[in-house]
Parts: C-alpha cells; sequence; structure tokens
C-alpha cells in the first residue's frame, strides 16, 4: 500500500504538491469543504468491478459512473458493483475515503471521465483521507496512464 510520504515523493518530480488538513476528506463533499472549491472540481478515484474485472474511474464529484457506459467502454460484460472496503485495499492498494489515482497497480486500467476536462484544475486524494493534490487534466492523464472516457453524467440534485 503506497503511503502518502511515497506518493508525495512521486508527485514531487513533477513539482506537484500534496496538501493536507486536519479535517477529513474522505468524500467529494468533504473534499471541496477543506480544499476551498466546488465538489464538481474534486476528482474523486472509484473502483468498480465488472463482471468481476477491476476498472477505476476517474471523475469529477458532481457526477455518477453509468453501468452500460463503462461496460461498454472498458469493452466487458457482467454485473457492476462496488467491491467491499477490504477489496478496494487489495486491489488499488488504498482504503475508500483516499483512493487515490497514482501509483495504482500497473495491471489496473484507468478511466478518465470527460467531465474532468471541465476545469484547469482538479482535485485528487493523495492516499489517505485527509489530503488533496491540485492537478490538470492532462497531468492526471499522463500520471496515471489513464484513457479518457465518457461513462458518466451529472448527479440529479
Amino acid at each position: 500500500m503506497p503511503t502518502i510520504t511515497e506518493v508525495k515523493n512521486y508527485l514531487e518530480r513533477w513539482q506537484i504538491e500534496v496538501w493536507e488538513y486536519p479535517q477529513p476528506t474522505p468524500t467529494a463533499a468533504a473534499a471541496a469543504a477543506a480544499v476551498g472549491c466546488d465538489v464538481a472540481e474534486i476528482a474523486k478515484t472509484l473502483l468498480f468491478l465488472v463482471g468481476g474485472h477491476p476498472v477505476v474511474v476517474v471523475t469529477c464529484g458532481d457526477m455518477k459512473v453509468k453501468s452500460s457506459r463503462l461496460k461498454q467502454v472498458a469493452e466487458l460484460s457482467g454485473k457492476v458493483k462496488f467491491p467491499q472496503a477490504d477489496e478496494v485495499l487489495q486491489r488499488t492498494g488504498y482504503a475508500p475515503g483516499g483512493v487515490c489515482p497514482f501509483l495504482l497497480p500497473a495491471d489496473l486500467p484507468v478511466l478518465l471521465d470527460l467531465s474532468l476536462q471541465r476545469f484547469p484544475l482538479l482535485y485528487a486524494a493523495a492516499g489517505n483521507d485527509y489530503s488533496a493534490v491540485p492537478v490538470t487534466y492532462s497531468q492526471l492523464q499522463e500520471l496515471t496512464c489513464g484513457r479518457p472516457a465518457d461513462v458518466c453524467e451529472q448527479i440529479k440534485s
């Protein structure tokens, strides 16, 4: 499991700073409150199992993943579900609430929802639920080797 120190060291090579907070940031709303931004600007990293195959989706805090789109883009079939917390930790190396898009296992596919392109700066978790990393969409794409994908729709309020 990568530590926040390992994430900091990794991101330091690209002059990307990790911000840490005294208050927890495990949800998009809590992270937005800590950072001082809109919920939509939070880049949440979610693990899904599609027919038992793990797929990571990074999307904006105001978006939700559409199962049908995810299956189509990932070219997988079967039921789409959220794994249990222990499986999230096992497959990503991070506990839920702090899943970071960086330093994920190399064999874990990462999809970057196109909604992320709306903002010049996004804030992702840094491996624990007390952190945020300000990054651009292009930095996310480069550092995660993520594939752009249209897999989400806006959460209706």
